[in-house]
């Protein structure tokens, strides 16, 4: 087991020594104890500089309908990227996928590339918006309380943006430029589905041997190779209004019908398969002696096959033709708001590869492979490329998408500097077979 805690006083002088003599042919060579020594030393020098971009990015609020915030933050980001060395371009969505709750605008993505000496094509991901609306920050602002740092936003998804910002570092404090290109992405539409940027991720994916995606590792580290595919369903039903009480039978009842469409499609789920189907938004009528002409419901759909949800329109299309009232209007409109990731072996043997990294420093890292329900951009960059496509590469951290208790845990800094940093560089030199 190679030594990674060198003494406080040798830590200086191992690290001016190896960039002095190394920088140059450290990744031509295999790691050895010092060079990994090295890094992990450099890791440590850089958790304060990250705490700092950190502190930066939680205090500019940007909720995915803030264009205003977004825009800010997206200067911020390029100009750090372009300080590192990158081609940089901040991005303005052309290609929009209109879904029920698409914003009028939507903010913009910044696109950096480092171009290297090597061949392998390595992809960075991270997102900038937040669920929070304007003003919500001054009752969650940013701080350090013991072993966490604190503020909205701070784990979903702000501390993915920072950890890209300072392994992009890293790999220039250590001069290595092994790889082909180094691609990051951090979009400003993640938390409602992506609209304006899926295709996007997806086209900058398409080619990639590696694509990282920095939403939080949990609260244990975990990173994943499989997230829950996230459908939407809508049912209209248009019937006919008439007084309830002196003429009912006039009119066409369109909560009756909308009842009676519930009731036949409560039993499409699949929990054996990982498909959910759950109706959980029901809307109907205007007065309570007023026969209702309009009845709506919205369902939401989790699987973890891109085919599944194909399937599942496909059955709630025919259930429709099954009406209790023949004159009343049924219509029914599924979205895909994100596919699922489904685990492959590229991404099985580069998530492998990390489990090794991390037992350099003494920790174990578990790989999940099975969804739990939650859906990323990392689906999107998985829809068209053969490379391996890993998530959960972030900070752990706990209390995304509340309003009093967001954190990440500062223990988990280094070590995951440490591997985004080593992965980097050893998936360069061909080292991750």
């Amino acid at each position: 087991m190679p030594r990674l805690h060198p003494a406080p006083s040798l830590a200086g002088s191992l690290i001016a020594s190896l960039w002095l003599a190394c920088a140059t042919t450290i990744a031509h060579a295999e790691p050895n104890a010092n060079v990994m020594a090295d890094i992990h030393a450099l890791a440590q020098k850089e958790q304060q500089p990250l705490l700092d971009t950190l502190r930066d990015l939680v205090s500019i609020e940007t909720g995915s309908g803030d264009v205003e915030g977004l825009n800010v933050i997206a200067g911020r980001v390029a100009d750090q990227l372009k300080q590192l060395g990158g081609e940089v371009e901040i991005l303005q969505p052309t290609d929009i996928y209109r879904l029920d709750d698409t914003p009028a605008k939507i903010g913009p993505a910044v696109h950096a590339t480092f171009k290297g000496t090597g061949t392998a094509k390595i992809m960075l991901i991270a997102h900038m918006d937040t669920v929070y609306l304007r003003g919500m920050l001054k009752d969650q602002p940013f701080r350090i309380d013991g072993d966490k740092a604190y503020g909205l936003g701070i784990a979903d998804d702000k501390q993915g943006v920072a950890l890209i910002l300072h392994t992009v570092a890293m790999l220039q404090k250590l001069n290595f430029k092994d790889y082909g290109t180094l691609t990051v992405l951090s979009n400003s539409d993640e938390e409602i589905s992506s609209p304006g940027w899926r295709s996007t991720i997806t086209k900058f994916a398409s080619d990639q041997d590696v694509v990282f995606s920095f939403e939080g590792g949990g609260t244990d580290g975990s990173v994943r190779l499989a997230t829950s595919g996230i459908g939407s369903a809508y049912l209209t039903v248009t019937g006919k209004s008439s007084h309830a009480g002196a003429r009912p039978e006039g009119g066409i009842n369109a909560l009756y019908e909308l009842a009676h469409q519930l009731l036949q499609m409560k039993d499409l789920s699949k929990p054996e398969q990982g498909l959910k189907l759950n109706w959980t938004v029901a809307k109907a009528g205007t007065n309570r002696n007023v026969i209702p002409a309009e009845a709506t419901a919205q369902a939401d759909a989790r699987a973890l096959k891109v085919a599944d949800f194909d399937d599942l329109e496909k059955a709630l299309q025919e259930k429709i033709k099954n009406r209790l009232l023949p004159d009343s209007k049924v219509e029914l409109k599924f979205e895909v708001r994100r596919p699922p990731l489904e685990a492959n072996d590229a991404s099985r043997r580069v998530a492998t590869y990390g489990k090794t990294i991390y037992q350099e420093l003494g920790m174990s890292m578990n790989v999940a492979e099975k969804a739990t329900g939650g859906g990323t951009d990392a689906a999107f960059a998985a829809l068209k490329t053969k490379g391996a496509v890993v998530e959960g590469m972030g900070l752990s951290g706990f209390g995304a998408h509340s309003n009093d208790a967001e954190y990440v845990k500062l223990d988990t800094i280094v070590p995951r500097l440490y591997l985004t940093t080593r992965m980097i560089m050893d998936l360069s030199t061909g080292k991750v077979k």
